[in-house]
């Protein structure tokens, strides 16, 4: 779908205006007695718009997935869900003028209403406004609007939160009933307007062709059987597991604590590991145990690369430098149990795999803070996890202080209500009117310096982001509000000299996040000037506290097909149309162009993979990292294969399994997206083989659980040109990155239930090398489920190495985490009924699991029970402070009879 690109002004005129006809078909034709009842309602008040905003109760429910032939066929394949919105008035509404906005992630195709009409604005947000024969609401009626969205609603947080009732000139508030409450069980926060998703024909799946099944507490029971029958000895485990460890009969005893003696090892080398073990219980004591810490250089060694020795008269710790020693220490801290000041006897011998072993953070949707980045850091070190990419700018906010550019952070990191965004965002994602909620904010060179700093500590590289051309809608206001700012004065030079959009552009485009004037201009030298300025900035932050910026993302993903109207570039492209062919080119020449502007500050270019296969491999930097997202469903180790190729440093990224924003599991209350995978549990993970991507079609499904083929074998066009082809003998992968992508998780504790266990098992797979992975094929191979290069052999090595994983899990490291002070997710309880008896189990063994019958008291599960009505199940975190989703069996009659 295609729309105009607007100005300013065109957008509060589009907003404010309360008198704009509707358009929609279908609409009813108003009488004249009907108009004269309009005509009767008085203008709304300030008073009166507080009372709608407190009184209005609002409810939204998913009617079905199934199309009709009401879906636009023109518009999402043909697609489309149906949601039933429902205002129910608790007081009296005699007023008139005034519009609800809301924001709908898939924008709104039509819509049936006898007394609304509602209208796409940019982005997700929406408006309702009313129709001329709107004639009030008496108390306690209720007024509908059935409207159709784009493509599937799957999941109950698809909706989101903070309705906004505004009129002309009044201060716009937000709609209680639509605001968010926090689950106390859970932490996290629950839309109660929003009807729970019961049906598994028209509300759980896609298609007909859908074969998701939904996982209810039996199919988590058969599912958790084999790790609960499992018996593990986790004493010696460490997480991740190190690429050799031979243990000794006996323990350790470290009650007294450990007698550091740090030889040429300094403290500020390995201070933060220290401070790790400090946090799990090991203090430091001169008659305590020996601990010996030394650098023992190897120039053919991998960096962080190290040696761990406990023994019966001591513990040492040799790394190839500082790096290695402060692994070595994670990996002791690995071996502590809480509650236990015994360590088993074993020897270490261990490197990474990947060099690059890292997480992305979005805090640019919704805003997330520094106490937050904080923790997570420490969960990253204590995994040995190095690379922090920190997603700072985004089209919903600009979360990085620029001391050159104040208007970035003044307007860009803030939504709000204000049509002109003079003063701060539209509210997108829901954010409601408050400019200090926590979904907005910023970093301040302070707190990103403190962040770079503990990041140093930790051996952590920080990435940060700011995503350009396309997804810069953010910045893009910012400064065409600092253009308005120097216009008004009559100061043109200062007001075009960062400007990032053409005001004579008309080009009509729509991102895949449907905005319409999200893109930088790549024609204007202004937008050149704009980054470079911005990359010194963030450059001389990270000097001053020497974490040098040597790597940038600059995103490149996505973007539209914008410019094509503009006037700016129709003289660029005259300018070079030697050099450049047409309007899509223009995304490569800006990619180009800005790698080697980075490199010239010293400073080595990342991006995504879509924004750089287009790029001319000879026109750029010679250190380029790539980060492969297609989905492997999609046959997306074709394009990571194609720039691996080139000898580009390439990370995988796949949304198959590393997308921590999508939802654990096939449930609607699950949170998250599903475009790629409606499941990725923390299993899912760890059976991740990173070398080999298109393997996987041999034991995984697509996103509707259907079997797909991952061909890698070379192929060509008509010409003979090569389309793809396997990887280059010798070439490898130089890492592997999870994404927490935020425009759905809106606090820290979401974020960290999304992030964590999840992290652990990415952490495995990018340090450890499994001896259960099938190795690449670097011939080719056609891979299906009718292949079996994964081998009934291997399957059984991972499966025991996932048992082992997952009781090391349960029983060693949520506990850790609990001590962090992390809102990990606790996983949901399988529970079957058989003749008449409870049976309950849990993925991670050492979990406390609780039930209870009816609405009763919980009560602890340790064994088959009888139970003779609806029981529910939860899990419950070994501090007893916090629970797992709740899962209900409901037909117990029917559970008998099937059994």
């Amino acid at each position: 779908m295609k729309r105009l690109i607007v100005t300013t002004a065109v957008i509060s005129a589009l907003i404010l205006s309360g008198c704009e006809q509707a358009q929609q078909a279908g609409e009813s034709n108003e009488t004249q007695a009907q108009h004269q009842t309009s005509q009767a309602l008085p203008m709304i008040t300030q008073s009166s718009l507080d009372q709608i905003a407190q009184s209005l109760k609002v409810n939204y429910q998913l009617v079905t997935n199934i199309p009709t032939d009401k879906c636009d066929k023109e518009k999402a394949d043909g697609a489309c869900f149906e949601v039933l919105l429902s205002l129910t008035a608790n007081t009296e509404i005699k007023s008139k003028d005034w519009s609800i906005y809301f924001s709908q992630i898939s924008p709104i195709q039509s819509y049936e209403s006898d007394s609304f009409s509602v209208k796409h604005i940019n982005g997700d947000l929406h408006r309702i406004s009313l129709k001329d024969d709107f004639a009030g609401f008496e108390k306690g009626e209720t007024k509908t609007l059935l409207f159709r969205a784009n493509f599937w609603s799957l999941s109950e947080t698809d909706a989101l939160p903070n309705y906004i009732v505004a009129a002309d000139n009044l201060t716009a508030k937000v709609i209680e009933s639509t605001k968010t409450v926090i689950n106390p069980d859970t932490g996290l926060e629950v839309l109660p307007y929003v009807s729970p998703y019961t049906d598994e024909v028209k509300q759980f799946k896609r298609t007909h062709s859908d074969k998701t099944q939904w996982l209810t507490t039996e199919r988590l029971f058969e599912r958790n059987q084999a790790v609960t029958k499992h018996r593990a000895d986790i004493e010696n485990v460490i997480i991740p597991t190190p690429m050799q460890l031979t243990s000794q009969a006996g323990t350790l005893d470290i009650t007294q604590g450990l007698a550091l003696n740090w030889h040429n090892v300094a403290l500020t080398d390995v201070d933060a590991a220290i401070q790790r073990l400090a946090s799990l219980g090991v203090v430091l004591n001169p008659k305590g145990v020996p601990l010996n810490l030394r650098i023992t250089p190897d120039e053919d060694a991998k960096i962080g690369s190290y040696q761990l020795q406990v023994a019966s008269e001591g513990i040492s710790v040799v790394g190839v430098d500082a790096n290695g020693v402060f692994n070595g220490l994670q990996s002791l801290a690995g071996l502590k149990t809480i509650g236990s000041n015994h360590l088993p006897l074993v020897e270490v011998n261990d490197e990474p795999h990947y060099a690059f072993r890292g997480i992305l953070v979005d805090v640019s949707r919704n805003f997330h803070n520094k106490a937050f980045i904080l923790k997570l850091l420490d969960q990253m070190a204590a995994y040995k996890m190095n690379k922090l990419h920190l997603h700072l700018g985004d089209d919903e906010g600009w979360r990085l202080e620029i001391p050159s550019l104040p208007e970035l952070t003044d307007i860009g990191s803030k939504r709000c209500f204000d049509p002109s965004e003079q003063t701060c965002l539209l509210p997108q994602l829901g954010a409601g009117t408050d400019s200090n909620s926590g979904v907005n904010g910023f970093y301040s060179v302070a707190d990103y310096q403190e962040i770079l700093v503990e990041a140093k500590r930790r051996y952590i590289q920080v990435i940060p982001s700011l995503d350009m051309p396309g997804h810069s809608r953010a910045a893009v206001k910012s400064m065409a509000a600092r253009y308005n700012k120097f216009m008004a004065k009559e100061q043109p030079e200062k007001a075009e000299k960062f400007l990032l959009h053409d005001p004579e552009d008309k080009t009509v485009y729509s991102s895949v996040q449907y905005y319409n004037d999200n893109t930088i201009n790549v024609c204007l030298e202004s937008s050149y000037h704009f980054i470079e300025t911005v990359m010194k900035d963030v450059k001389a932050i990270h000097s001053e506290v020497n974490h040098p910026l040597t790597r940038y993302h600059i995103g490149a993903d996505e973007t539209a097909g914008a410019w094509v109207e503009s006037p700016a570039c129709k003289a660029f492209l005259a300018k070079h149309n030697a050099q450049i062919a047409g309007p899509k080119e223009l995304g490569a020449y800006f990619v180009e162009r800005v790698s080697n502007m980075l490199a010239d500050l010293g400073i080595e270019a990342a991006a995504w993979i879509d924004g750089l296969e287009h790029t001319n491999p000879n026109n750029m930097p010679a250190v380029i990292q790539a980060n492969a997202w297609h989905p492997l469903a999609w046959g997306g180790h074709q394009s990571a294969h194609k720039l691996a190729n080139y000898n580009w440093q390439m990370v995988v990224s796949s949304p198959d399994v590393t997308y921590f924003d999508f939802p654990y599991e096939a449930d609607p209350k699950e949170h998250g997206y599903y475009w790629a995978s409606r499941q990725i549990n923390t299993r899912k993970m760890f059976n991740f083989m990173p070398d080999n991507l298109p393997v996987h079609a041999e034991f995984w499904l697509d996103r509707a659980d259907n079997a797909y083929i991952a061909d890698d074998t070379v192929k060509t066009d008509e010409s003979g040109k090569i389309i793809s082809a396997p990887m280059n003998k010798g070439v490898k992968f130089l890492g592997l990155q999870g994404q927490l992508w935020s425009e759905n998780t809106r606090t820290e504790a979401t974020a960290e239930y999304k992030i964590f266990p999840r992290l652990i098992a990415l952490a495995e797979r990018a340090w450890h090398s499994a001896n259960w992975a099938v190795p690449y094929n670097y011939e080719g191979f056609k891979y299906s489920q009718d292949t079996n290069t994964f081998t009934d052999e291997k399957r059984k090595l991972r499966d025991t190495a996932w048992f082992d994983f997952a009781h090391t899990i349960g029983k060693k490291e949520l506990p850790k985490l609990e001590l962090g002070n992390i809102n990990y997710r606790l996983p949901t309880v399988g529970a079957k009924i058989i003749n008449g008896l409870l049976h309950a189990n849990i993925a991670f063994p050492g979990i406390t699991i609780e039930y209870r019958l009816l609405e009763g008291e919980w009560q602890k599960y340790t064994g088959p029970v009888k139970v003779d009505s609806q029981v529910s199940v939860r899990s419950v975190s070994h501090q007893l402070d916090r629970y797992g989703r709740e899962l209900v069996i409901e037909n117990i009659e029917q559970t008998k009879l099937n059994n």
